[in-house]
């Protein structure tokens, strides 16, 4: 009987019993990479003198959950290029609805450890100022609760280059950019101040782009997709294409992109711009935690 190797992957393709060369290759480039970011995120911890760093707390992604298994997949991508930009800082996933591990799971593995939590979502509403801050004040963790992604112009740079990726061009001349127009898909909210946040970012994708960017909703709020595409049609806009903010593939984000008349943007993923922005949540988070603990040990 053949021993097996604990470290080929099961489930490279074989012909004849034996692994096809280009497969074994993969396998073992993939074997190399986690070795590598093991050991880089395990050197991280040790400075120059030999002593071991304080580890960091930690940073908790939030996302809100989809019965999409990509947006899992997405979210999961994500926090693996969050840890290659920032080895040695611990990374956890935990959901408000739909998927595990849930928020409230993810924090009670946590202790009693520090947490920064950067909620995956792109504008403030109920999410942002309820359920998680409620979560975070009922664990043990000692837990600060960053703000949301957007606006911000990280996400406009991710919205164009998704756009890009999709087939849009800047216009040629003037009669094509007449008839040029975006609308920014977004998941919608009852609370006001979320549309002021998506509205915020259809100004920038509009400086950025140079044509009309018209912000609308998939659910809670108006216009939808369609009265969008329709309101730029008659302004003799036909040139429409839609641009997905959202952070992740799912039902809302299926259903905008089938309402475009030209081309729909894939949504934002986790895109290098977006790593880079929840990373700069997390130490916005820390230094307002920092910034706010010095006013209370000063004196009076």
């Amino acid at each position: 009987m053949t021993a097996s190797n604990p470290l080929r992957d099961e489930s490279e393709p074989r012909r004849g019993g034996q692994p096809l060369r280009g497969a074994h290759l993969d396998s073992t480039a993939q074997l190399m990479n986690r070795i590598t970011s093991q050991l880089g995120s395990q050197l991280s911890l040790v400075s120059l003198d030999g002593t071991r760093r304080p580890v960091p707390p930690a940073l908790v992604l939030v996302g809100h959950g989809s019965r999409d298994p990509r947006a899992l997949s997405t979210v999961r991508a994500l926090a693996d290029r969050i840890r290659g930009l920032r080895p040695g800082l611990p990374v956890h996933l935990g959901h408000i609805e739909l998927n595990a591990p849930l928020l409230p799971d993810t924090l009670a593995a946590l202790g009693t450890a520090e947490a920064v939590l950067v909620p995956l979502l792109l504008s403030r509403g109920f999410h942002v100022k309820q359920d998680i801050p409620l979560a975070a004040a009922a664990s043990p963790a000692r837990t600060r609760v960053a703000a949301p992604l957007g606006p911000h112009p990280l996400l406009v740079e991710t919205l164009h280059e998704r756009l890009v990726e999709a087939g849009w061009r800047t216009p040629r001349g003037a009669a094509e950019r007449r008839a040029s127009g975006v609308v920014l898909a977004a998941a919608g909210s009852r609370d006001p101040e979320a549309a002021v946040d998506t509205r915020r970012t259809a100004v920038l994708l509009a400086e950025r782009l140079g044509v009309p960017v018209v912000p609308a909703y998939a659910s809670a709020a108006a216009p939808t997709v369609g009265h969008a595409v329709r309101a730029l049609a008659s302004r003799g806009r036909h040139r429409t294409a839609v641009a997905s903010y959202f952070t992740a593939p799912g039902r809302f984000a299926t259903e905008c992109a089938a309402a475009a008349p030209w081309i729909a943007a894939a949504p934002l993923g986790a895109h290098p711009a977006v790593a880079r922005l929840v990373l700069h949540r997390y130490d916005r988070g820390l230094a307002a935690a920092d910034a706010a603990g010095e006013r209370r040990l000063a004196p009076a």
